[in-house]
């Protein structure tokens, strides 16, 4: 009875998962004081108009007292291959993987928008 759990994602899936996440690199483009903007680049997927980045993430920090932080985080694909439905696995696991890189731990909405993977998140500690 301990082995009920199923892994549903196929072995190609998974194999796509991680080239992504292995081969994912970032570039900070400042902002503000209060927010940073970080371009996502991906192995096999890039803006179109551009041929660049995949994506970006911005990150904007709402501070309270000296004490308290939230963290809105918005990441935002360009690529449309990465907006049709059957990719939501990896856009999920994507932006899981960009949050923990960029933001950690720390309290955070995140927006994720994708065409028809788009989604909101909390990650509370």
């Amino acid at each position: 009875m301990d082995e009920n759990i199923i892994d549903v994602i196929d072995e190609r899936l998974r194999g796509q998962i991680e080239s992504e996440i292995n081969g994912m690199k970032f570039t900070k483009n400042f902002r503000s004081p209060t927010a940073e903007e970080w371009y996502i680049f991906l192995p096999s997927f890039t803006d179109p108009v551009t041929g660049g980045a995949a994506g970006k993430t911005i990150i904007h920090y709402n501070l309270y007292d000296t004490k308290q932080i939230f963290i809105n985080t918005t990441i935002i694909f360009d690529d449309s291959a990465l907006h049709k439905a059957e990719q939501h696995h990896l856009v999920y696991a994507l932006a899981d993987e960009i949050v923990n890189r960029l933001v950690g731990y720390a309290d955070t909405l995140l927006s994720v928008h994708s065409g028809e993977n788009t989604y909101n998140a909390e990650y509370i500690q």
